[in-house]
């Protein structure tokens, strides 16, 4: 593991599937415990700053929300040196006021996923991480100054629900959810914060909204096809708030409790727990230095 550098994890979901202005770009092939990423990581340099990137769907968009290796997608970020990450996502707006093209800066995530695996723990070794903060709130901030200064349109906060997909929303299910005062609606971001959390990794969603989902009256129910019109503006967005993001982030130091998510969460007692699942996960600080 690569602990000599901070260096800042980029995940792109729709539309966002490369990094523009990268400088001595690299690609890498990992293989994990947890099995293959999503795709090869792409390392590089902005402003003498190194990024990480590596888009969650694959190159190409060939990978359903269910399918998605987010274990090996975190732990091959967290081996390659990344400490922060930026998540990318687009989602559906349940709220009048987030309007397609709008950036969502998500404080909280409610997961109401059904088939996937969503921790590195398990085989003989139990630990239950705090999600009651899922974000790093100095990730947070940072994004947010980004859109400041960029003047995007930006929500400070807002809730995103997480369905498994790959389906979008019956009517019911959308009037629902909006009803349940959620903001946004997506697929994958609250899986990989619950990851990113057990790896100690600080992480901050840019939720891109691309439609009204299917509850509002006046609007035209969610296609692909609508999502894809707005994606390319919302992608590029994305990428200046991430470029702005790198010129004031402290790559140095911590300025959060992120790195310390496992302190008290491990219940199993080392010596009971079995070498192979110690050897999967060496690389997270499950007992301390």
């Amino acid at each position: 593991m690569n602990e000599s550098k901070d260096i800042l994890g980029i995940i792109g979901g729709s539309g966002l599937y490369h990094m523009d202005g990268l400088k001595n770009v690299k690609e890498e092939s990992f293989d994990t415990p947890f099995g293959s990423p999503s795709d090869k990581l792409v390392f590089g340099e902005i402003d003498g700053k190194e990024l990480v990137f590596i888009p969650r769907h694959g190159k190409g968009h060939k990978i359903l929300p269910s399918e998605i290796n987010y274990a090996a997608n975190i732990y091959a970020l967290k081996a390659a040196g990344v400490k922060k990450i930026i998540s990318v996502s687009a989602v559906g707006s349940l709220k009048r006021g987030i309007k397609p093209g709008d950036m969502v800066i998500i404080d909280q995530f409610f997961d109401f996923t059904k088939n996937r695996k969503n921790t590195f723990f398990g085989d003989g070794l139990v630990a239950h991480v705090s999600m009651a903060e899922p974000v790093c709130p100095y990730l947070r901030k940072v994004v947010i100054n980004s859109c400041k200064s960029l003047g995007i349109p930006y929500h400070a906060q807002g809730t995103y629900f997480c369905i498994e997909g790959p389906q979008f929303s019956t009517k019911a299910e959308s009037f629902f959810y909006k009803n349940s005062n959620f903001d946004v609606i997506g697929m994958t971001n609250a899986t990989e914060a619950k990851l990113a959390k057990e790896a100690e990794l600080c992480y901050a969603t840019i939720a891109m909204s691309t439609d009204y989902d299917c509850w509002h009256e006046e609007e035209d129910n969610v296609s692909a096809d609508m999502i894809l019109k707005i994606l390319n503006e919302n992608a590029q967005k994305a990428k200046n708030i991430i470029k702005e993001a790198v010129k004031t982030m402290n790559f140095e130091e911590r300025e959060c409790g992120c790195g310390s998510s496992l302190k008290q969460a491990v219940v199993t007692a080392k010596n009971d727990v079995p070498k192979r699942t110690l050897e999967r996960l060496s690389i997270f600080n499950l007992y301390g230095k």
